[in-house]
């Protein structure tokens, strides 16, 4: 059977997802998700926050709620995709076509190639909701959505997609909907293995689990995994797979006993808590904390260990947040940059025994979980994060005492953000700086954890975001 099909020939969503028989989804659903598309292209919104408002304003709730963010989410991952395919059908580029019959021409196409959706469905709606918001294109969408229904999603994947053999990276970006730059950067990080790129690629397309992360100390993980209905992580002694419901529902997340957190975080603030440390261990700190999610987890094991969590944010927004992450845990909140740390009387010289560096970074790693994103960076955006992220790790060694360690973390693995960043770092300490092999601070039998001494994660390898971890020890 084709990837993109049912027996029979219609069209599925690769997920799976999709309305089930019974009552008609409302239109008020197509009409949510249009909102929040529009949002998110012409308002640069992003969708975590915009859709839930929405869904919230249309009163939506069951399967009308879980497909508005179906269709959005979906229509996201996949506009490279269907942009290439919808230019086909109507014979022009899609940067031609009028903005809100884009949107909807997006979404309707989402509809045929991916979910369960009977075609007559998915093209008379589309054509309702642009007659309703481009009137004068309503026939031109019918003629499209039309063209798009006659073939199935690995037909036209075949017409749209550049060949794999003259084309290995617009083949891939095409057929797994990722921009060609961001394609070259996983299969360079993934020593140019082609089948294990695609693999990767399908995997950031999949609708990724809820973790929720157990604070050690205040909740029992299995206790947690009860109360939700879910399951306990794989590898994370803290994380519990949400199995359905929204986590801001959640009794156990309002009284600060949880929070949710992508379980590639855990590990790598775990990992942080755990390398081996010669003498005192009483003073941590968290160089760059909001939105407080590892802050929360680090302070949380501070306290089952009698140390100390100092936590720097540079915005006071985001200060708060973390405020909040850490309310009744042995932690304090400095708004102020990361980059002065060892240089000021809050941020001492060797005061520290252990620091994080989660560094600003491009989220290449988190892909799945905010879709547009992939749409909005831009390889322009590198040199300025690298500069800062160097900038970051520098100040943390400073602030770090000889025989303490270091953990630089980046939610992406584009290579001038991790590997290169981390060498150039330990070039320039001359000898005052070392790895430490950080596959020892994980829990033991985590697989494919490569050799070391630092750790890219991957969703299609560990179900986690693609957390890049460094250990660096201060020699000297």
């Amino acid at each position: 059977m084709k990837r993109g099909t049912r027996p029979g020939g219609a069209p599925v969503g690769r997920s799976g997802r999709a309305p089930k028989a019974g009552r008609p989804i409302s239109d008020h659903a197509r009409m949510t998700a249009y909102q929040a598309l529009l949002a998110v292209h012409r308002d640069d919104a992003y969708a975590n926050l915009i859709l839930p408002s929405l869904i919230n304003e249309a009163g939506l709730s069951g399967r009308d709620a879980a497909f508005a963010t179906e269709l959005t989410y979906g229509t996201l991952r996949q506009r490279g995709t269907l942009d290439a395919i919808i230019a086909k059908a109507a014979d022009r580029e899609v940067a031609r076509i009028d903005p809100p019959a884009r949107d909807a021409l997006r979404m309707g196409a989402y509809q045929l190639l991916h979910t369960r959706v009977p075609a007559h469905a998915a093209v008379a709606s589309t054509v309702d909701l642009v007659h309703s918001v481009a009137p004068g294109a309503a026939g031109f969408a019918n003629a499209v959505m039309r063209r798009i229904g006659e073939k199935d999603l690995d037909t036209w994947i075949e017409l749209v997609a550049p060949s794999e053999k003259d084309d290995p990276v617009g083949h891939l970006a095409v057929t797994y909907s990722h921009p060609e730059w961001i394609v070259r950067a996983f299969r360079d990080a993934l020593g140019s293995d082609a089948a294990e790129t695609a693999r990767l690629l399908s995997a950031d397309n999949d609708r990724p689990e809820v973790h929720l992360c157990a604070r050690p100390g205040l909740i029992d993980p299995h206790d947690l995994a009860d109360a939700v209905h879910g399951s306990p992580g794989a590898f994370s002694p803290y994380a519990v797979y949400l199995g359905s419901g929204s986590p801001g529902d959640l009794p156990e997340i309002k009284r600060g006993q949880a929070h949710v957190q992508d379980e590639g975080s855990q590990l790598v603030a775990l990992a942080l808590a755990n390398a081996p440390l010669e003498g005192e261990d009483r003073q941590w700190l968290d160089l760059c904390a909001g939105p407080g999610g590892k802050a929360g987890l680090l302070a949380a094991i501070a306290k089952e260990r009698d140390a100390y969590l100092t936590a720097v944010e540079i915005t006071e927004q985001r200060a708060n947040m973390v405020a909040n992450a850490v309310k009744g845990l042995p932690a304090s909140v400095i708004c102020a940059d990361g980059r002065e740390a060892g240089e000021s009387r809050d941020l001492p010289a060797e005061g520290f025994d252990r620091v994080l560096v989660d560094a600003p970074c491009t989220g290449l790693g988190s892909l799945r979980r905010r879709p547009e994103s992939r749409w909005r960076k831009q390889p322009s955006d590198l040199p300025p994060l690298t500069k800062l992220q160097r900038e970051l790790l520098t100040a943390a060694l400073r602030a770090v005492r000889p025989g303490g360690v270091v953990a630089y973390v980046t939610c992406s693995p584009h290579q001038v953000e991790t590997r290169l960043v981390v060498d150039d770092i330990v070039k320039r300490g001359a000898g005052k700086v070392e790895l430490i092999d950080a596959r020892q601070a994980l829990p033991a039998g985590m697989p494919n954890l490569g050799e070391g001494p630092t750790v890219q994660l991957w969703p299609h390898k560990h179900g986690t975001d693609a957390m890049f971890l460094a250990l660096l020890r201060r020699v000297s």
